[in-house]
């Protein structure tokens, strides 16, 4: 497809499509590494005392920037739409809950006493992803289910989850304690980046004179995080201003395209500026290391600019391969994990526990080394396949 070096008029951009059901792909594989040995050290995650990064540790923020990259497109069709505010942030505030109500239960999985709980906890989590499916599936698209059905599907999957936190236990037998929001879980972490950038996107839409010092003050909130300057205060908005701020970038780089858009500027421009943009923040992130260690684990400022540039980077590569030159079809395999990516990320929720109960063990050598690491990549291309299947049948979940 040829390009005449000008913005699409349209409000879709299939980038972002791409870059997010390619993101979810190495979510997906990056989670199995867990289950393999010999697999090498750049592609894992980097321990809290260490500096430095792993392939693993670039991908959950890019999931954020992600984030970030839909909000203006998604608010401003509500606006064409002619929605009132009130419903607009009746939407937001439903689908922050919904994020944070997943990754409290999830992160709570993590630490669950089946010995004080009285349940194995691999049944616990999957009648977890079984409530999630029964509350926040998308039952538009399932037209031939009466309201009433409907209704009680959903309240079932609510009894279920008040039943699950109500025998929940955590922790060692001599620290037994009830569900605690700890780190909120990726879920959680996502639903409060999202719930502040939306809100502001609401009041400042698209008028970067306000953005810039806001992502300014955001990315010194994430530097004074560990108490740099010893004379000021320090706080945090709930979760770290790293998620606010990779968030934040997303959003800053649509918001430049759509101004570039409807201001006539040639489609160069903008990705020179953003390659600018990605080089400083990646120079920038080097620069600052010796006093901030990198380190996904810690949130460190380094790390947190360090993956806006690759960020960046990622996205104005797939624009030119995807919206400029309209090469989209390699992508086609995976395309259910960026349009039903909520379910690809709940499908492993009901795999593991289910290979667990069942008793099935990988061969050995599909869990070490080079053969595990396909191995781990067929896994994810598996779900993303399984979660396509689902979409064709209208199964899909949607908050």
């Amino acid at each position: 497809m040829k390009n005449t070096g000008t913005a699409s008029p349209n409000l879709r951009i299939s980038t972002i499509d791409v870059l997010r059901a390619l993101t979810m792909f190495l979510m997906i594989f990056v989670n199995d590494l867990w289950s393999l040995t010999g697999v090498p050290k750049w592609l894992e995650h980097t321990l809290a005392g260490e500096d430095g990064m792993g392939f693993s540790d670039v991908i959950f923020p890019l999931f954020l920037f992600i984030v970030g990259l839909s909000i203006p497109l998604a608010i401003d069709v509500r606006f064409k739409r002619k929605e009132t505010n009130t419903a607009i942030l009746g939407h937001i505030l439903m689908r922050t809950i919904a994020l944070l109500v997943m990754g409290f239960y999830m992160v709570n999985y993590g630490v669950i006493n089946e010995e004080a709980t009285g349940l194995d906890k691999n049944i616990w989590q999957i009648l977890m992803a079984t409530a999630i499916f029964l509350i926040w599936l998308d039952y538009k698209r399932l037209s031939y289910l009466r309201k009433g059905l409907v209704w009680g599907l959903q309240a079932l999957g609510l009894l279920i989850l008040l039943y699950l936190a109500w025998i929940y236990r955590g922790g060692a037998l001599e620290d037994i304690h009830w569900m605690r929001p700890r780190w909120w879980g990726i879920l959680g972490l996502i639903g409060w980046a999202y719930f502040l950038n939306v809100l502001l996107y609401l009041v400042i839409r698209k008028r970067v004179i306000y953005w810039v010092p806001i992502f300014l003050l955001l990315l010194f909130m994430n530097i004074q995080e560990n108490n740099y300057f010893e004379s000021l205060p320090s706080f945090k908005l709930v979760i770290s201003a790293s998620n606010h701020v990779l968030v934040m970038a997303g959003l800053l780089c649509t918001v430049f395209y759509l101004k570039f858009k409807s201001g006539g500027g040639k489609l160069p421009q903008f990705l020179s500026l953003v390659a600018l943009a990605s080089g400083l923040f990646v120079l920038f992130g080097f620069w600052i290391r010796p006093a901030f260690p990198i380190s996904k684990i810690l949130a460190t400022p380094s790390w947190t600019v360090i993956c806006i540039g690759i960020s960046l980077l990622s996205y104005i590569l797939l624009y030119i391969l995807v919206d400029w030159w309209g090469y989209s079809k390699w992508a086609y395999p995976i395309k259910a994990a960026g349009t039903s990516t909520l379910t690809c990320y709940l499908m492993p929720y009901f795999i593991y526990p289910t290979i667990i109960l069942v008793g099935f063990q990988w061969p050995k050598f599909l869990s070490d080394g080079f053969m595990g690491i396909v191995k781990s990549l067929l896994f994810s291309l598996v779900i993303i396949l399984l979660v396509r299947l689902l979409e064709k049948r209208n199964i899909r979940l949607k908050i």
